[in-house]
């Protein structure tokens, strides 16, 4: 599988955000993608494992001898990857995000033990 370089500079330009922000924001949907795939697999691969059961014991069973769980696994190998994808995604605009709005700490009260000083 050939490298794919992805000019950064220009990624963060036509985004309007920085570098980091904009690798940061790939970074999170590539793990979303990840996620939904390995998702999908799994429900696959149950799915034939259910198919497909018998009572024979783990040690008489092959794994390799499975050909429609190969297939199933080639065809996931095949897709492009997740980072491809969330960068894809990104360069075209198609990825919406926002900001975590930073807790501004709230102002001390004087406790009611505390009464204020007044000038006597």
């Amino acid at each position: 599988m050939p490298v794919k370089p992805i000019d950064t500079e220009e990624l963060s330009r036509k985004t309007n955000v920085g570098v980091y922000e904009a690798i940061i924001i790939a970074a999170k949907r590539a793990r979303q993608i990840h996620n939904d795939v390995k998702i999908e697999l799994n429900q696959h691969l149950e799915t034939l494992a259910q198919l497909t059961q018998t009572v024979e014991t783990e040690d008489e069973m092959d794994v390799s001898a499975n050909p429609d769980q190969l297939k199933i696994s080639l065809e996931f190998e095949k897709r492009p990857k997740p980072t491809e994808l969330a960068v894809q995604e990104f360069s075209e605009g198609r990825l919406e995000w926002r900001r975590r709005e930073e807790e501004k700490p709230e102002p001390e009260q004087p406790s009611e033990e505390e009464e204020p000083e007044s000038a006597a």
